[in-house]
């Protein structure tokens, strides 16, 4: 796949991730609407007991507020993410500009700018993250407005080649696009988690109500109940469901990146040293939250998180085992010798 199809199939895959966060919009919106607002468009007006015309009162409610209100937060927020996003990530860290002062620094300004112009890109705003650990992420909306950060703990200890290797990856994943699905998959796990909060919240409240009002007797037949359950258990699994989408794909843009940057510098064996430097550094990255750590080279939570395999962690890991990154890294390098 050469770089062009990496591009369209990351806008191709933004727009099915935004599909299937949208999706889970609506669901818990509509949800809410028919449970506890009684949604009802097709209702007939109330009517006064007589028979007579229309009397002003509580009845059905005929717009969805409840979807409106989720679909419009959801995108508001995924619309942010895009736009204010990697301000909100690099504020997150606490990172600041990188200076030309220092050796390090300025060997890093230099490596970023030599990968940009390989790359024939413009050279992203480079910053440095006050941690002790090794790691590093690019966030941004497009090429013309993206950084790269690495942490402090990274800058120390790698040497050019390794440094060089790691900020080819990360300009990969400004190059395929990788970082604003990133950004954007951020911002609506984050609307996903507060629209199911509040979804739980006003239940917990209305059951209250209802349990002090009528004794806690439920109205409705079977299928209606069957439904309410669905919907109660949707809203309960939607931050997790938000997740894994966003990990499934971040785990397959890391190996993307691991080949574009090694393609970038011709030295796969560089980022394998790098990997396994990063992979000895066992302490999380604590500037890196949650939210954010599928953006970053490796698991801000620890290596030996990432070193897990399984289906748990198939599922609900932000990168791909290091091992098998490494391994495939150093089959590209033994590929390209037999090509020399």
């Amino acid at each position: 796949m050469n770089i062009y199809e990496q591009q369209a199939g990351n806008r191709r895959m933004t727009w099915v991730i935004m599909g299937a966060f949208v999706a889970l919009f609506l669901l818990i919106g509509a949800g809410f609407d028919l449970f506890f607002l009684g949604f009802s468009p097709f209702a007939a007006p109330l009517e006064a007991a007589s028979g007579g015309p229309y009397v002003p009162g509580p009845g059905p409610v005929r717009f969805p507020f409840g979807t409106a209100f989720s679909l419009l937060a959801g995108l508001g927020m995924a619309a942010n993410g895009l736009f204010n996003g990697s301000g909100m990530v690099l504020r997150s860290t606490m990172a600041r500009l990188a200076a030309p002062a220092g050796d390090k620094e300025r060997q890093l300004l230099n490596v970023v700018a030599e990968m940009a112009t390989a790359a024939g890109m413009p050279r992203p705003a480079v910053y440095v993250v006050p941690d002790p650990d090794l790691n590093a992420f690019a966030t941004g909306k497009d090429p013309e407005n993206s950084a790269i950060a690495v942490t402090q703990g990274l800058l120390d200890s790698l040497n050019r080649e390794e440094l060089q290797a790691v900020v080819a990856h990360e300009m990969s994943h400004i190059r395929n696009y990788d970082m604003r699905l990133m950004t954007v998959a951020a911002a609506l796990m984050g609307a996903v988690a507060l629209l199911s909060d509040m979804a739980g919240r006003t239940m917990r409240m209305r059951s209250r109500v209802q349990s002090r009002s009528s004794g806690g007797r439920g109205k409705g037949g079977g299928a209606a109940i069957l439904f309410f359950v669905l919907w109660l258990v949707l809203v309960a699994l939607a931050p997790l469901i938000s997740r894994m989408l966003a990990m499934a794909i971040s785990r397959e843009r890391e190996y993307l990146a691991d080949a574009s940057g090694a393609e970038l510098t011709r030295n796969p064996l560089a980022l394998v040293s790098a990997l396994e430097k990063i992979r000895a550094a066992v302490s999380p990255t604590y500037a890196v939250n949650n939210g954010t750590a599928h953006m970053c080279i490796t698991d801000p939570r620890g290596s030996l998180i990432e070193d897990k395999m399984g289906l748990a962690a198939d599922l609900f890991a932000t990168h791909p085992p290091m091992q098998k990154r490494i391994l495939a890294l150093k089959v590209m390098a033994y590929q390209a010798e037999k090509h020399g």
